[in-house]
C-alpha cells in the first residue's frame, strides 16, 4: 500500500531551538528492537517516539514532526522502502534524515535504500557508539539546513509583506511563480530546476523594498530619474539574495526578468541566449501578470486581450519568441 506524501507541521521548518530536544522517531515492527534503541539513546536528551509499521510511521511524521527517523525495512502494511520513498518525494519531509536499521546484509538492499534517498544505513547488530555518532552528525546537518531554510523563509515573508502593502500588486509574485513553474514543466526542466525557478519568481520583485513608495505607487507618468530608480529593483533584489548559497540557482529570475531578448532591457542589457533560460521565462510570465492585473496607472486587461498583444508583439524583441509561443499555448489550453 502506497500512502500519499504527508505534510509536515510548521515545526519541521524551524531551527532546532533550545526550548525543545531533537525528536527521534523509531519505526520498527519488533517491540524488542524499539525498546533496545530507546535504551541506547537514553540520556542523550532526545525526545523519542515509536511506530510499529510503515503506515503508523507516516502518521507520526505528520503529527509529531521528527527531526530524524530510525527506520526498519521489513515491516507489515508498508515496508521501510515505501516509507522512505514517500517521505523523500515530499518537499515538506524530504530533508528529515532517515537512518535505515536492518538485518538485511545484501549489497542490493543497501543500494536500493540509498537510491530512494536514505541518508545512512546500519546493519544489525550495530555498535552503539556508531549509532549515536551518526545520529548526532545527521541532526547537526538537519539543523544547518533548517537554519538556511529559515533565512529563505524570511526573504519570502519580506516579499509577501511588500506586496501586501499595495492593493495592486497583492498576490503578483505567487501568480508569477505559478506561471513560471508551469513554463518550467512545459520545457521539461528537472524538478530541481523547476523549484529553483519557482523560488526566483517568488522573490523576483523583492528589490522593490529599496524603491521609494511614492515613486512605486505613482499614478501618473514617471520622470526619467524616477524610471531609472524603479529600474534598479532587479539589481537590488539580486544583491539582497546573492548571499544565500541556496538561492544561487534562483538569482537569474530575480536579476533578469526585465532583460529584453533584443538587448534593450535592464539592468545589464543582456541579449538573446545571453539571458539565462530562467530569466527569459521570468520575463514572459511577469509581463503577462502585469498586463492582466490593475495598476495605479491603468486597468488590467482580460486574458484574451493580453494574449492577442503577446502574439502581435511576438517578434518585437521583448521576449524569447519560442518561450512566448509555449506560454501562449499553455494559457489558451487553460482558458
Amino acid at each position: 500500500v502506497m500512502a500519499q506524501p504527508v505534510a509536515a507541521s510548521p515545526l519541521s521548518n524551524l531551527i532546532l531551538s533550545s526550548d525543545r530536544h531533537p525528536r527521534v522517531l523509531i519505526v520498527d515492527d519488533n517491540p524488542a528492537n524499539v525498546e533496545l534503541l530507546k535504551m541506547q539513546l537514553k540520556g542523550l536528551n532526545y525526545d523519542l517516539e515509536s511506530a510499529y509499521d510503515g503506515i503508523e510511521g507516516l502518521e507520526k511524521v505528520k503529527n509529531w514532526s521528527p527531526d530524524l527517523i530510525l527506520l526498519d525495512l521489513m515491516m507489515p502494511r508498508m515496508s521501510g522502502y515505501e516509507v522512505c520513498k514517500t517521505l523523500k518525494q515530499d518537499k515538506n519531509t524530504r530533508f528529515i534524515p532517515i537512518i535505515i536499521i536492518t538485518a538485511l546484509r545484501e549489497l542490493n538492499d543497501k543500494l536500493k535504500a540509498i537510491e530512494i534517498g536514505a541518508d545512512d544505513f546500519l546493519i544489525k547488530p550495530y555498535n552503539k557508539l556508531e549509532l549515536t555518532t551518526r545520529i548526532k552528525s545527521l541532526l547537526h546537518m538537519k539543523e544547518l539546513y533548517d537554519d538556511l531554510d529559515s533565512s529563505e523563509n524570511i526573504l519570502f515573508s519580506l516579499a509577501r509583506a511588500l506586496e501586501a502593502k499595495d492593493l495592486y500588486t497583492r498576490g503578483h509574485s505567487e501568480r508569477v511563480a505559478l506561471y513560471a513553474l508551469k513554463m518550467a514543466k512545459a520545457v521539461s526542466l528537472s524538478e530541481r530546476d523547476q523549484e529553483f525557478i519557482r523560488k526566483g519568481a517568488l522573490l523576483h520583485d523583492i528589490g522593490k523594498i529599496g524603491i521609494k513608495e511614492d515613486i512605486l505607487h505613482k499614478p501618473g507618468t514617471l520622470t526619467a530619474e524616477e524610471r531609472l530608480h524603479i529600474q534598479s529593483h532587479p539589481q537590488r533584489g539580486y544583491d539582497i539574495c546573492k548571499g544565500l548559497k541556496s538561492l544561487q540557482p534562483s538569482l537569474a529570475v530575480i536579476h533578469c526578468h526585465h532583460e529584453r531578448f533584443d538587448g534593450a532591457g535592464y539592468p545589464e542589457k543582456k541579449k538573446g541566449e545571453e539571458i539565462p533560460l530562467s530569466g527569459r521565462i521570468g520575463a514572459v510570465v511577469d509581463s503577462f501578470d502585469a498586463m492582466t492585473t490593475d495598476r495605479p496607472y491603468r486597468k488590467g486587461m482580460k486574458f484574451d486581450e493580453a494574449i492577442k498583444i503577446l502574439e502581435k508583439e511576438r517578434n518585437s524583441g521583448q521576449w524569447d519568441p519560442q518561450l512566448l509561443d509555449i506560454f501562449v499555448k499553455l494559457i489558451r489550453n487553460e482558458a
